[in-house]
């Protein structure tokens, strides 16, 4: 069995959207409106609030981060905590906020919204290099996970709601998805796929919330390889981090009425595989 340990002294209303940068993880606590960065080496956590809800960051390669939350997308100065606008695509859906994203192969920001009224009026967005927004996909309900392969070929993708994990051919020089298909789908699952993050195997590593789980899934043989089990039901994202790439972080979230101990905690375990270095925002 994986052993799971809770680290960092932050407890999320809902953490979500991890990413491993220069030996730090960085995640957001959604409904807390937060930004957080945390050292292993150190323990020590910086959090920056952004003032809405927050449902993705990353980092920009020319310095300070990015993220996309209930306004769009926003640039963040790291050192004084101002936020500059990037754009906005659903100005006009305010019952729409961006959820969870992450940077292609060439550098862009891809992200989805959600619906707060469980409407299918998300999409999926891409933020060019050049910050124009593009939408890619929907309608969705539920914008999640979303990786690339190894080779930069494969975008995988999750709509929680739907209950799949879907694949796209990904042309990394235009951006471009096409040949949309279903790789997994976990209907038969009381609980529902949520973040996701890949190893250097191409396999997928799924956090179900309402599970208390992280499943890793191999869409190229089309099974279940692992399951790790946690001490709390909203296991929400993961990124694999540390300096081999071989420790897994998981985010949590407090599930309203239910007592756990350690819901909202983020874990670390160490299954076995390793990840791949994250991209980042190159514009």
């Amino acid at each position: 069995m994986i052993q799971v340990e809770p680290i960092g002294k932050h407890i999320s209303v809902w953490g979500e959207g991890p990413v491993w940068h220069q030996n730090r993880l960085l995640y957001v606590d959604i409904e807390a409106h937060k930004i957080l960065a945390y050292d292993p080496a150190t323990q020590a956590e910086k959090i920056w609030d952004v003032g809405q809800r927050v449902g993705t960051v990353v980092a920009r390669a020319k310095g300070g981060l990015v993220w996309a939350g209930d306004t769009g997308f926003h640039f963040l100065n790291e050192a004084t905590g101002e936020s500059i606008a990037a754009g906005d695509p659903e100005i006009d859906l305010p019952d729409n906020r961006f959820n969870d994203g992450k940077c292609d192969p060439a550098g862009r920001l891809w992200a989805g919204s959600i619906c707060l009224a469980k409407r299918p009026e998300g999409s999926l967005y891409c933020l060019h290099q050049d910050l124009r927004i593009e939408k890619k996909f929907g309608p969705v309900t539920n914008s999640n996970g979303i990786i690339w392969s190894k080779d930069g070929q494969t975008m995988f993708y999750i709509d929680t709601p739907s209950k799949k994990v879907r694949a796209f051919d990904f042309d990394v020089a235009t951006s471009a998805i096409s040949n949309e298909r279903v790789v997994w789908d976990t209907s038969a699952d009381a609980s529902s796929p949520d973040g996701m993050t890949i190893d250097s195997e191409d396999r997928l590593w799924v956090a179900f919330c309402h599970g208390a789980k992280v499943v890793c899934y191999d869409p190229a043989v089309q099974k279940v390889l692992e399951q790790i089990d946690f001490p709390c039901v909203e296991t929400t994202a993961c990124a694999f981090g540390g300096d081999d790439l071989g420790d897994l972080y998981v985010t949590t979230g407090l599930k309203p009425g239910l007592d756990e101990a350690l819901a909202g905690r983020l874990f670390v375990c160490r299954p076995g595989a390793k990840g791949v270095v994250s991209d980042v925002f190159a514009g």
